[in-house]
């Protein structure tokens, strides 16, 4: 049992390991390198560090949808505070199947109302995130939660042991027998049969996980720790081995002193058990009273273990005799456990995208109907079914609810700095073509900060694909990893670390299916000066003009997937360096207040971007398209690297010169003004008309009163 969840892909990351590491590790704010602690580590200045780490639960959120998701929430924050931090802010990216289907809305309702609970409860700020509707997702969505934390340079915590005679001890809630074997169910497929794994699915409690952090930061602050770790896949056994093996050292683990809630649990049902908001430590030999003084406090248990010994051995006993004696070291990544190379082969549908042509679709005849339809398709339209669940304001720090922008953004109290993070993945963009796709996301991450007056500072990842031992999916993986990155290079973004989650696909009488590869970047970005942040909306009175290349392409766009019906087409263009100057001169348009507004065109293209522009201003636009580029491309394609901008006429200038310097395209569009929007003379409509399109595109779905599987 040790064995298989230590080598489980979740913990070993036997299959992808050896891509990892051709990732970028080096980056001039880092402070910790990917795996090196429990998250990501970014220095922001004035003495402060930002600790930041996505992970999945996807598996336990297909077949149990509350738990499975508020359960991710509680652990990725628990990462985030064993390392000293105090979480300020998360975000979650979420794939679900038909919206229309019964059972996609059971389970979008169980796993927003498990986030929005957890994270509610725990009084930590939802700040942003993604949701995405494919088939592909059906009987297996995606729950990534990510959260983000605030600590001083030099008071982290780390996941070691060391020092012999050093007291062991559990911390948190009872040991219970949910989620015994959780590592192992989320390394495997789903299929008809997965119900029976339900008791892997693990519980959580945010009230207790809230006294938890309190008293794990006054105990970082003692001084009287030597190491910390969360307990999350494979529970104690997970651990003592890490723990251990960092430090070359072992441990005698007493398994019969650890707090139960159930009677008569097997030893091994206690070294795997999953139960939630617990942590290990190790602590000072001599500071005991002190650490159960604190827990004590708290109200929370408290219990020592066992003892740090020299060797590397882990002797586990239970009422005096030993029923395991291993090496740490034999059990680890970066020690005895596995990586194997896996044989990929480029799917027979890839070179079928790389033969379509936009040209062989036909310009539409009512370009009104396709701007609506759009505007309320469920992956373009309003997620405030989503997010009006999250408590956004609790902790008072979060300053995009009132200026809504590309990237969300929360105060950094006692500075003069903000911090802006997003998470980003079009994952049929991926499917298209996995190392450009997934360069789209990394760039789209960054254009995202960018938009928002952020510096990129660095990623942490949340890699979704299907079963490794398929070449095909084998496949995408590598090609994914491959274009995140050259990505990550270009933008000086390191990889800080993540999670991998292969498995991802359903099985229904018989026929396996693979979800559409989904590589999540989670990126974060210093803004110096907090009064130069941007948003979005539009105002009274401005101009608007588009920077970057126009679109044209129909590539993947969510116009050609769902309103044509062609399916198979390349991913949109991407350039690099293009990408790079237009973010540099965002950042420096919005350091000199030239500009009023920001926003990208991703999902939907420049229409929707300028729409959504004019919803969040209440304030109508009118434009014109130059003659020599179909309509539908410039208007409905999804070409990277665009930007819409609004500003005063008197900047138009100085902003076309500084364009021109750094080489960026600056396209003047129109004005802003009235109620509707206007193109090249035509109408397309009332905000008023798209207000109830774009804001019904969701509820209406998930508004019914259908609850059953």
């Amino acid at each position: 049992s040790i064995y298989s969840v230590m080598w489980s892909e979740h913990c070993s990351y036997k299959n992808s390991i050896k891509w990892l590491k051709t990732l970028p590790r080096e980056g001039s704010a880092l402070l910790a390198k990917a795996g090196e602690e429990n998250a990501g580590l970014v220095d922001i200045g004035d003495g402060l560090a930002c600790a930041f780490k996505i992970e999945s639960h996807n598996h336990p959120s297909a077949l149990e949808p509350y738990q499975g998701a508020a359960t991710g929430v509680g652990g990725i924050n628990r990462d985030i505070f064993t390392m000293g931090a105090r979480p300020i802010a998360q975000l979650n990216s979420l794939r679900f199947g038909d919206i229309s289907k019964d059972h996609t809305q059971w389970l979008m309702k169980g796993v927003v109302r498990g986030i929005g609970d957890y994270g509610n409860a725990f009084g930590v700020p939802t700040v942003g995130g993604e949701v995405f509707f494919d088939p592909c997702f059906q009987q297996n969505p995606l729950v990534n939660a990510m959260s983000v934390g605030i600590v001083k340079v030099g008071a982290t915590l780390s996941a070691i042991s060391e020092g012999e005679g050093n007291p062991v001890f559990i911390v948190g809630s009872s040991t219970g027998r949910d989620g015994i074997h959780g590592a192992t169910f989320a390394s495997a497929d789903l299929n008809e049969d997965s119900v029976k794994d339900l008791p892997a699915v693990q519980v959580g409690d945010p009230f207790a996980e809230k006294l938890l952090l309190e008293a794990s930061l006054e105990l970082a602050a003692s001084g009287a720790v030597v190491g910390m770790q969360d307990m999350g896949a494979a529970g104690i056994t997970c651990s003592t081995s890490e723990m251990s093996a960092k430090g070359n050292s072992g441990m005698i683990i007493w398994l019969d002193k650890v707090p139960l809630r159930q009677s008569g649990m097997k030893p091994f049902e206690i070294l795997l058990s999953e139960s939630q908001e617990r942590m290990l430590v190790v602590v000072k030999k001599g500071r005991e009273q002190d650490v159960l003084d604190i827990f004590d406090k708290w109200d929370i248990h408290c219990a020592q273990i066992g003892v740090v010994t020299e060797g590397g051995m882990l002797e586990y006993f239970m009422n005096g005799e030993c029923v395991a004696k291993v090496p740490a070291h034999s059990l680890v990544l970066g020690g005895g456990a596995p990586v194997y190379e896996r044989e990929y082969t480029e799917p027979e549908y890839a070179s079928k995208n790389k033969l379509f042509h936009s040209d062989s679709v036909s310009e539409p005849s009512d370009y009104t109907a396709v701007a609506k339809f759009l505007a309320a398709h469920p992956n373009i339209a309003s997620k405030e079914w989503v997010y009006k669940q999250y408590d956004s304001m609790v902790g008072t720090i979060n300053m995009s609810t009132n200026r809504p922008g590309d990237a969300s953004v929360v105060d950094i109290r006692g500075t003069s700095k903000a911090l802006a993070m997003t998470v980003d993945c079009n994952s049929r963009y991926v499917w298209a073509d996995p190392e450009t796709g997934c360069a789209i996301a990394v760039a789209e991450a960054a254009r995202n900060l960018s938009c928002s007056g952020a510096k990129p500072l660095g990623v942490t990842n949340c890699l979704n694909f299907g079963n490794p031992y398929n070449p095909e999916v084998y496949w995408q993986f590598v090609h994914s990893i491959k274009g995140m990155g050259a990505a990550c290079r270009i933008f000086d973004t390191p990889v800080t670390g993540g999670n991998v989650s292969f498995y991802n696909q359903s099985s229904t009488a018989g026929v396996t299916e693979p979800v559409f590869p989904t590589p999540t970047i989670g990126m974060i970005g210093l803004i110096e000066d907090k009064r130069k942040t941007m948003g979005l909306s539009f105002s009274h009175g401005k101009r608007v003009a588009m920077l970057g290349h126009p679109c044209r392409e129909l590539n993947s766009s969510e116009y050609l997937y769902s309103f044509v019906g062609v399916k198979n087409s390349p991913a949109p263009s991407l350039n690099l360096q293009d990408e790079l100057r237009l973010h540099n001169l965002l950042r420096q348009l919005i350091n000199v207040s030239m500009i009023s507004s920001a926003h990208d065109c991703s999902d939907g293209g420049l229409f929707i971007a300028i729409l959504e522009s004019c919803l969040a201003g209440n304030v109508g636009c009118e434009i014109s398209l130059p003659q020599d580029i179909r309509r539908d491309f410039y208007l409905f394609g999804k070409s990277q690297g665009r930007v819409i901008i609004s500003f005063d006429s008197s900047s138009e200038q100085n902003i076309a010169e500084l364009a021109a310097a750094l080489d960026v395209p600056f396209i003047v569009l129109g004005e802003t003004r009235g109620e509707e929007i206007l193109i090249s003379g035509e109408r397309f409509g009332s905000l008023e008309e798209y207000r109830a399109l774009y804001h019904s595109g969701v509820s209406k779905f998930m508004t019914a009163q259908n609850d059953q599987l």
